[in-house]
């Protein structure tokens, strides 16, 4: 009795696994791969210590006073602040001390990193592995909006890293991140790609992130992000952590905007970025089907005499290719945008009416007078003076207007403040924005000569 009642509980649950979801199941496997010999090791110490010498440690030491520090102008004058110090008004100075790291990009001594890691510093001193010597190193340029800066120091033949065009790195590739975390020295971590194309992450301006679970932590920031053949397909930037330590979610900026901006910063000491003039948006999938169930920017708004204007694109339109490279939404077109140079002609492949369209687009500067009359120049926000803005300061010279500073520019450290008029920079008269523009452009400190209460001063900037 007790093996008929077996029997038909076996033939019931066949009965019911044939009834049921038919599950799919993986070949039996009968046998493990293991090293060949018990006198090998598993190791990517010949791909990493060709590598190794590529990644430098950076220090930097920045001068930090207390607030109002440089607020009044006199305080720069040595007999002058001989005179407060009298009254204990002039604020202490500190030296602040950072860590980070930096990737050598040519055998001259040409090192990138993140623009946070050297921003705003007195002295910039750099180490590499196996090199007892340090290296104090020269800021070429930088670029806030991508996170990235480049240095040199006087070397030769050093070990200048290889690159790997990111467009081909693929989620779940093996990648080391390179670094100096928390200052203890060189140090290798190891983890895959956990995504790419990243953004919307509200950590720099353009975002196209890889994303790994490699332990990045603060000093990593700047040092490299390599694949298992040792080559550079990222610069570490940023982490997301509550803690501050590392929880697997990194950040690396991708080699290929690296070199665009590398370039640009090693040969003209900024990067401008070609311009539009397009607001766009995302669309869902409700949308989509107004558009084939095609995916790109759509365009919602079109900036008056821009270069999207003068080849006629208007609102509505969804773009969906720029030079045959496809794109599936906004933060993709403002990264290829942001990628050309300006005066570059591009084709602009875009749906109107359910058809396909294509227009060329000769690219303009994003480095434009904003139409409010208004310029951004090192943490400063500048106006033209008008009227009412003269007869309150009682200024009977003309000027560019300081409406705001952010007090963690350079600008602001170089003591000007909201409501100064700047009059003059160098030797060149200010009038109007385009004056102060032109003024600027070329490289290097420069003196600029500002209005304050009624008296005249100057700071370098």
């Amino acid at each position: 009795m007790k093996k008929i009642f077996l029997l038909s509980l076996m033939v019931a649950i066949s009965v019911y696994a044939k009834d049921g979801i038919g599950f799919k199941y993986a070949p039996q496997i009968t046998e493990r791969e293991f090293p060949t010999s018990q006198n090998k090791i598993l190791s990517y110490n010949n791909i990493l210590e060709n590598v190794r010498t590529s990644i430098v440690n950076i220090s930097i030491k920045k001068e930090i006073s207390s607030a109002g520090l440089n607020a009044n102008p006199f305080y720069n004058d040595p007999f002058f602040r001989e005179f407060f110090r009298g009254y204990g008004q002039v604020p202490q100075e500190r030296i602040e001390q950072s860590l980070g790291s930096g990737v050598v990009v040519s055998k001259d001594g040409y090192i990138i990193t993140n623009n946070h890691v050297v921003d705003g510093a007195n002295e910039i001193i750099v180490s590499i592995a196996g090199d007892k010597k340090e290296y104090a190193a020269k800021l070429i340029g930088k670029d806030e909006k991508s996170d990235l800066a480049i240095i040199k120091i006087d070397a030769k033949e050093l070990n200048a890293v290889t690159f790997f065009n990111s467009d081909e790195v693929k989620v779940g590739d093996v990648v080391f991140a390179l670094g100096n975390p928390f200052g203890v020295g060189e140090t290798i971590t190891q983890g895959i790609v956990s995504a790419t194309g990243r953004s919307g992450m509200g950590i720099v301006e353009y975002e196209d992130f890889i994303q790994t679970d490699a332990s990045i932590n603060p000093g990593n920031s700047g040092g490299a992000l390599i694949n298992s053949a040792g080559q550079l397909i990222g610069i570490n930037s940023a982490i997301i952590s509550k803690s501050g330590g590392n929880v697997g979610i990194g950040f690396a900026i991708p080699s290929n905007m690296v070199t665009t901006v590398a370039t640009s910063l090693i040969d003209n000491g900024k990067y401008t970025r070609a311009y539009l003039g397009v607001n766009i948006s995302d669309i869902d999938s409700d949308m989509s089907t107004l558009y084939n169930n095609n995916y790109g920017a759509l365009i919602t708004g079109v900036e008056e005499n821009s270069p999207a204007a003068k080849a006629a694109l208007k609102r509505g339109d969804l773009i969906i290719a720029i030079d045959d490279k496809k794109i599936t939404g906004a933060s993709e077109l403002k990264n290829t945008i942001g990628a050309f140079a300006p005066s570059k002609e591009v084709s602009v492949k875009y749906l109107r009416d359910k058809k396909i369209l294509t227009t060329k687009v000769t690219l303009g500067t994003n480095e434009k007078i904003a139409s409010n009359g208004e310029l951004g120049y090192k943490g400063l926000k500048l106006s033209t003076t008008n009227k009412i803005q003269k007869e309150q300061k009682n200024l009977s010279i003309n000027g560019v207007h300081v409406i705001e500073v952010d007090e963690k520019s350079e600008a602001f450290r170089a003591g000007i403040r909201k409501g100064d008029v700047i009059i003059q920079v160098e030797d060149s008269e200010i009038i109007t924005l385009d004056d102060f523009k032109k003024a600027t452009e070329p490289k290097g400190k420069k003196r600029i000569f500002l209005v304050r209460k009624g008296a005249i001063f100057a700071v370098a900037l």
